[in-house]
């Protein structure tokens, strides 16, 4: 593939990962059964600032970014666009989405949600323009305290699900179901959406099931 063609496959595939994830995780606030770790936190600010959880998704992602400076990460186009396009898909699938009402259609807006997720993490990072802030915040925090990317990650993701429990985030067996299943959905995504190179071979993120678990 030349480089006009990856770009040509790159540049969509970016922001139809962004947009689909902000969609998935929009889902899973709809299922009431439990959320993605960061948005915990998320719909507890929510809560507690009565700002919607797509604003304070991108407000917190903004905060993060000044966290870059110190760590001496490098934001690219998909950092930036993180920040932007998550948000505004998340707020605008919760205007069109209400809440399920049925046990039946709660778990399958859990799994769905929790699928497409996996989909929409495959299909951006995969597109290579750079992690979003959460991410770079634990490879940041990776290489600058020496810990490895499994401590960063889980001690980043306990902090952010119990500050958001203990501002009114909604914990349950989605949190769960999500931890156990986004890493080797993330896995598997990542080389079905991975982009070839101009020499013809396919270019896959490296350690997918470790980095690609946080929202962005």
């Amino acid at each position: 593939m030349s480089a006009h063609g990856q770009l040509t496959r790159r540049l969509p595939q970016l922001y139809v990962g962004l947009a689909l994830y902000g969609v998935s995780s929009a889902l899973l606030v709809r299922s009431g059964l439990g959320l993605e770790p960061w948005n915990v936190l998320h719909q507890g600010l929510s809560e507690r600032t009565g700002l919607s959880m797509g604003v304070v998704l991108t407000l917190v992602g903004a905060a993060i970014l000044l966290l870059w400076i110190p760590l001496r990460q490098r934001p690219g186009l998909g950092t930036v666009s993180n920040v932007l396009v998550i948000g505004a898909a998340m707020d605008a699938t919760l205007a069109l989405t209400p809440d399920a009402r049925t046990w039946a259609a709660r778990i399958a807006l859990m799994v769905v949600g929790i699928v497409l997720n996996g989909a929409a993490t495959g299909l951006y990072i995969a597109a290579r323009f750079g992690p979003g802030p959460r991410d770079g915040l634990m490879t940041g925090l990776n290489r600058v305290t020496g810990l490895s990317i499994r401590v960063v990650r889980t001690g980043i993701e306990l902090t952010v699900v119990a500050t958001g429990f203990v501002l009114g985030g909604t914990v349950g067996v989605g949190t769960l179901l999500y931890a156990v299943s986004i890493g080797p959905l993330a896995q598997l995504f990542l080389r079905v959406f991975a982009v070839p190179s101009a020499s013809g071979s396919t270019v896959v993120a490296t350690g997918p099931s470790e980095r690609a678990i946080l929202p962005g």
